[in-house]
């Protein structure tokens, strides 16, 4: 058991350890409402693959992102995601040479020179892993999100995050099934708290948001 924490305390399993434990804790706050599930994502345009990455043009942080993933055939799911695998899948594959490592050389200088190579070959192997598991999910992302869209509108939804406001929030709606949980927004200054129910009004596709009204709101004006 010493020897298992030694090796995921050192470099360079601990990178992705560090990864991990993040992913980890991020996961668990997500389901209980404390973040949004997709807090870390940033808006990425759909560049059909027309970037280059290598050209002196100037581009934004969000199309460079955009054709680091697609070069690497992360695009297509949620950041969140594919951080979460390239942590598991790079600590899976950066353990068992650095404990090897650790047992040649325990922790010194030449533990952190040979533990360079066996990052770089952990984390190629990662995204390629996760890449792999990533390519039959796009479509069913794309589907998934489509359907939603078209169901949910018009319908009620109830928070369950700590507050909805201009800024933050989420809601759970149920679809019949296991239930779906969206990002949400509400209108104007309006705030909502955990357990309230709200209607979902709008899809703004360029954030991937619903925005939202009271039930009550929503009652009052289409029996006015």
């Amino acid at each position: 058991m010493h020897d298992f924490i030694q090796v995921i305390a050192a470099f360079p399993t601990a990178i992705f350890t560090f990864l991990l434990g993040v992913a980890i804790l991020y996961w668990l706050c997500a389901m209980l409402g404390f973040v949004e599930l997709d807090m870390l994502d940033v808006d990425i345009p759909d560049l059909d693959g027309q970037m280059v990455l290598n050209s002196h043009q100037h581009h934004s942080f969000g199309e460079s992102f955009a054709g680091l993933l697609m070069r690497f055939g992360l695009n297509g799911a949620p950041v969140t995601i594919v951080i979460s695998l390239i942590a598991l899948f790079g600590w899976i594959t950066s353990y068992y040479p650095s404990y090897l490592l650790y047992s040649l050389f325990g922790h010194n200088f030449v533990h952190f020179i040979v533990g360079i190579p066996i990052f770089i070959f952990a984390l190629y192997v990662a995204v390629i892993i996760t890449a792999r598991c990533l390519k039959p999910m796009r479509i069913l992302f794309a589907k998934a999100e489509q359907e939603t869209i078209k169901r949910v509108l018009g319908q009620v939804a109830i928070v369950r995050s700590s507050r909805v406001d201009r800024l933050f929030g989420e809601a759970s709606f149920d679809d019949g099934g296991a239930g779906l949980i969206i990002k949400v927004r509400a209108i104007d200054d309006q705030l909502f708290k955990r357990g309230d129910r709200v209607v979902l009004l709008e899809f703004v596709a360029q954030e991937n948001i619903y925005k939202v009204i009271s039930e009550q709101d929503f009652l009052g004006k289409h029996s006015e």
